[in-house]
């Protein structure tokens, strides 16, 4: 029986860390074709900031073109100059309202916030659940709580 896939991706946390370990971006063609390989992607959901540059609609339409749906959230400048773009909370609602869909829940995030869903959703439906993440960059505790844990390196970067 082929597996059931779902793939989140928290595309800023994917680009500040390929940026700061490698200054490459990630190739999330190449990581599509490597998680196909194990069974049918059933859910895809791409976690974004929508800063309305053409660059960045540019990205937004590359990753729909791949497969991916596409979240986005106005990103937010405080008054202090910091910005505020934060997915975690949504990232965490889909992954528990997909994960007893499926057999397996590819998290592509160094956050370590995302340890305790993690644990929950294989111990509660039996999922498996494997992380992407630039190892320099991806919370111990993120890499403990994963089934399979994928460091990015080169091969996964453009």
């Amino acid at each position: 029986m082929t597996k059931r896939i779902a793939l989140f991706a928290d595309v800023q946390n994917i680009y500040y860390t390929t940026r700061q370990a490698y200054d490459r971006q990630f190739n999330y063609r190449e990581l599509w074709q490597r998680v196909s390989q194990q069974g049918d992607i059933v859910s895809a959901t791409a976690y974004a900031i929508n800063r309305y540059d053409d660059k960045q609609l540019k990205f937004q339409e590359a990753l729909k073109h791949i497969g991916f749906k596409v979240k986005l959230k106005p990103y937010i400048q405080r008054s202090d100059g910091s910005a505020k773009g934060d997915w975690d909370v949504g990232i965490t609602i889909d992954v528990m309202e997909t994960a007893h869909e499926v057999d397996m829940v590819v998290l592509l995030s160094g956050d370590g916030d995302f340890d305790l869903l993690l644990e929950k959703i294989k111990s509660d439906y039996g999922v498996i659940a494997e992380v992407y993440g630039v190892p320099s960059l991806t919370a111990n505790t993120l890499i403990d709580s994963a089934s399979v844990y994928h460091p990015i390196k080169e091969d996964l970067l453009l």
